[in-house]
């Protein structure tokens, strides 16, 4: 299985409790997700629901125009104002190992998010990274520091 990884990394002027206030909540995602992607939290949590170890947070997000898909994820680390882990549960890939890391700086927080990611199907899976999952992983990361930027202003 080929394991892919993604490195993004962005500054914003937020405190280290604004920052973890907002990314540890599950229903803050579908802020920083394209809309494109159709992405809706599906778990029964609410605005002040935040993230825990052990936590299942489930949704429907339609990579693909016209194709709708379910996702399971599991918080599976948390370091309180450092860093959280999700990791897939049920879903496209094959492996999603997805960190989130924060660190306070000088007028604001440092955000690191790591991704490794693998694709079913062998060469055919390999193929398909190549041609358009590598691209739309990036489109959304990518989407996601404009995002926040917009709401929270760029260091």
């Amino acid at each position: 299985m080929k394991t892919y990884v993604l490195k993004r990394e962005q500054s914003i002027p937020i405190s280290i409790d604004q920052a973890w206030d907002f990314f540890s909540s599950p229903l803050n995602l579908a802020k920083i997700t394209p809309n494109d992607i159709s992405f809706v939290v599906t778990s029964d949590y609410t605005e002040t629901t935040r993230i825990y170890a052990g936590m299942i947070i489930t949704y429907k997000i339609s990579p693909l125009a016209g194709f709708k898909m379910n996702w399971m994820t599991e918080i599976t680390h948390v370091d309180d104002k450092k860093y959280f882990v999700d990791e897939q549960r049920f879903g496209p890939y094959a492996l999603w190992h997805h960190q989130h890391h924060f660190k306070i700086i000088e007028g604001g927080v440092h955000m690191t998010d790591l991704l490794h990611y693998a694709i079913p199907y062998g060469v055919m899976g390999r193929l398909a990274n190549t041609v358009f999952v590598k691209s739309k992983v990036e489109q959304i990361f990518d989407y996601r520091i404009k995002a926040i930027e917009d709401l929270f202003g760029k260091l």
